[in-house]
């Protein structure tokens, strides 16, 4: 019964935090979109958008490379750094990904929240700032909606909110549209509304920028970043995500 008061179910367009908004709330939702700015869903985006399809996958190690080879896909690299030759969870490493590239792209947020949506049955997109337009145009038919800022993870393994998928979940909810809002996601849209006459400044000094340059990464900061970028929806059909589906009869 507790749950209940959490559920959120008198409104069109909701909004949870993290791998639990994928377990307790996806099962009540038309459509789930993942949101995990830096750097599952903009990596989605930008392999999508050159026509590469990316299968998440929840657990970074060997089990990748067997689930790739089930379905005659390549599995990312689990380590992130520099090579022309290797796909990681780098949006840098997949800007020049062959057309029809099939990934298995291993994530602790976006890829296990997207795989856990999944069994739900109802429709799956992985968003970011960069599609935020395209996912709203392609998601508007749905009744019911979930948006979910994936945030980080502490060492202990708790989730940490992340300011840059609050934001852009803010943006995408915006686009939207005048729909029936929870509070919480209409405080998102406060968020990005603020980040906005900024020009999105603040964000490339959040925590996760900060950590991803701090690493050399600083490519994909400002890919991470772009707004409205793509005009690509990224939806999970069957095991990957595919470019610009935008299927307008209701699940």
């Amino acid at each position: 019964m507790l749950g209940h008061y959490f559920s959120q179910h008198g409104f069109d367009i909701r909004l949870e935090w993290g791998l639990a908004a994928a377990q307790h709330l996806a099962q009540n939702a038309d459509c789930v979109i993942v949101v995990d700015v830096m750097s599952f869903s903009t990596c989605v985006s930008v392999a999508n958008d050159n026509g590469a399809l990316i299968a998440p996958w929840p657990w970074k190690d060997a089990s990748a490379q067997a689930y790739a080879a089930e379905m005659g896909a390549q599995a990312a690299s689990i380590d992130r750094r520099f090579s022309a030759e290797t796909f990681t969870l780098s949006p840098a490493s997949l800007l020049n990904i062959p057309a029809g590239t099939k990934l298995v792209l291993p994530s602790p947020n976006g890829s296990t929240i997207a795989f856990k949506a999944r069994e739900h049955g109802g429709a799956v997109y992985s968003a970011g700032l960069r599609n935020r337009q395209a996912t709203a145009a392609a998601c508007g038919h749905f009744q019911r909606i979930l948006v979910i800022p994936c945030g980080e993870r502490w060492p202990d393994g708790s989730l940490r909110p992340a300011i840059e998928d609050y934001v852009a979940a803010g943006g995408i909810i915006q686009a939207l549209g005048t729909r029936l809002r929870s509070p919480e996601a209409e405080m998102a849209v406060a968020a990005f509304q603020a980040a906005q006459q900024q020009n999105f400044a603040v964000l490339k000094e959040c925590a996760s920028a900060t950590e991803l340059r701090g690493r050399g990464f600083a490519t994909d900061v400002e890919l991470c970043l772009q707004v409205d970028v793509s005009a690509n929806a990224c939806q999970l059909t069957g095991k990957f995500f595919v470019p610009g589906v935008n299927d307008n009869s209701k699940p």
